[in-house]
């Protein structure tokens, strides 16, 4: 018998995959058609394999799962992705829902959800863990702050590699920007949240739920990669 929904599984980490791969094949209508371990990577199995539905993780190598995600969206239009992260902050869920994601599921959910949510996204029809409801809430409530202080997808992601501790020309050729241009978002960010240094606005970035514990690297560097701009 052939499964109904074919998925492609994307995470970094091969042990996790083959966990998730085994918990979504205990069910008769799915089955893992391809697996990825990074952004390119999913790519290539996309085009390739045409699942009915993408399984993907936010953090992954270089680009992110955001981008990754664009990057399909952009070939195939009605492509059906469900990001499954740690993240349940409602900044993560925000962006992953405005840049086209058809479902949110965090990896504390029961495994059932993540079964329930493959077959929701199949059926186009937009799925979130009932975990995150209150980061759904929160939403709203970044939504309704000062217009000023909004991020675009792009200020967003320079926002996201700074405090992960990327120098910006780091940030330029993960990108595809000109140091020039990443130093603008930079300064566009700052004015946004009224920061006067990098200190301050790697706090405003702890607030919106980019924790530093979240990424790997230095201690300290966010705090140098926040700087005035200058490469480290």
């Amino acid at each position: 018998m052939t499964a109904d929904i074919s998925v492609l599984l994307v995470d970094d980490h091969a042990v996790v995959r083959e966990g998730y791969k085994r918990l979504l094949e205990l069910s008769p209508d799915v089955s893992v058609a391809g697996e990825a371990a990074d952004a390119a990577q999913a790519y290539q199995k996309f085009c390739a394999l045409q699942p009915d539905v993408v399984v993907m993780d936010l953090a992954l190598p270089g680009a992110s799962g955001i981008e990754a995600m664009r990057r399909m969206l952009a070939r195939e239009p009605q492509a059906r992705v469900l990001i499954f992260s740690v993240h349940e902050e409602a900044i993560f869920v925000r962006r992953a829902l405005d840049a086209g994601a058809r479902g949110y599921v965090t990896k504390a959910s029961a495994p059932d959800v993540l079964v329930e949510a493959v077959r929701s996204v199949a059926r186009r029809i937009g799925y979130l863990s009932p975990d995150i409801s209150q980061a759904l809430a929160l939403r709203e409530t970044i939504q309704e702050g000062p217009p000023g202080r909004q991020l675009s997808a792009r200020e967003f992601e320079v926002l996201r590699l700074l405090v992960q501790g990327y120098t910006l020309p780091s940030i330029a050729e993960k990108l595809g920007l000109s140091q020039k241009t990443v130093a603008n978002h930079q300064s566009v960010i700052r004015h946004k949240f009224g920061a006067d240094n990098g200190v301050q606005l790697a706090q405003i970035a702890s607030r919106l739920g980019l924790h530093f514990a979240d990424f790997t690297g230095a201690a300290d560097a966010p705090f140098r990669s926040l700087g005035n701009g200058s490469p480290a």
